[in-house]
């Protein structure tokens, strides 16, 4: 016969594994919350399996989860569906953190959005949102995004509101054509974009092939691919 003792650890071995499991950080500002000191950096969070992110900590008191980061051209983000919904690149460096991760992440509460970008001669600007949220798979991961505040960038996402995500192998723009194979990314297109982050790495003004760089059209105008640009979201305070 079993002791006391013993049947005592059967009854409680499923919610000690269940504890276990809700202690893994969702995103960053879970990081923050289990290790208040926790620096900028890369880190791994469990929206749903195991994931590298980087996490910035400093920029407006932090904890922001960057979901999508552009900086050098080294990582092709002129990629097909799948890649988009689980995520692509280094967290280390550019990135595409993955639809699923974002909704998962987005699901829990409201989210505000900073974006962060930078152009060749060295100026630096913003635009923040206070209310951003992915929906789900079966949604085209539609994206959600209100309450814009001018950094100084100007606002060139709002006019995607509601739109659900297109890749060159996925057409899920409001455009007759397909909106990523023409400006050679994916994005929440509609027809087409305002601003097309994950377009192609150019330096600087290029008029030679229109807006298939990663432009901030109401900064720099379509035909200005950034140096940088960074999306980052927190837990809404």
């Amino acid at each position: 016969m079993f002791q006391p003792a013993v049947l005592l650890l059967v009854f409680l071995a499923p919610l000690l594994i269940c504890c276990t499991a809700t202690d893994k950080p969702m995103d960053c500002s879970d990081i923050l919350q289990q290790k208040p000191k926790s620096r900028s950096g890369v880190y791994t969070v469990y929206p749903l399996g195991g994931a590298q992110v980087y996490c910035d900590m400093e920029t407006l008191g932090g904890p922001w989860t960057v979901i999508q980061r552009r900086m050098d051209g080294s990582v092709n983000f002129y990629r097909g569906w799948d890649q988009y919904v689980h995520g692509f690149g280094d967290a280390k460096g550019e990135y595409w953190f993955g639809l699923e991760f974002m909704h998962k992440i987005t699901a829990r509460g409201k989210h505000e959005l900073l974006v962060e970008i930078e152009d060749f001669e060295g100026n630096n600007t913003s635009a923040r949102y206070s209310s951003f949220s992915v929906g789900e798979n079966c949604d085209g991961y539609k994206l959600t995004v209100s309450g814009f505040t001018d950094g100084g960038a100007g606002d060139s996402l709002s006019g995607h509101n509601n739109m659900k995500f297109t890749t060159f192998d996925k057409d899920q723009d409001a455009w007759g054509n397909n909106c990523a194979k023409t400006y050679l990314g994916g994005f929440w297109y509609k027809a087409c974009h305002y601003t097309n982050p994950n377009g192609i790495y150019r330096w600087g003004l290029d008029t030679t092939i229109h807006a298939i760089g990663m432009d901030w059209n109401t900064w720099k105008g379509a035909d200005y691919s950034l140096k940088s640009i960074s999306f980052k979201i927190r837990p809404a305070k």
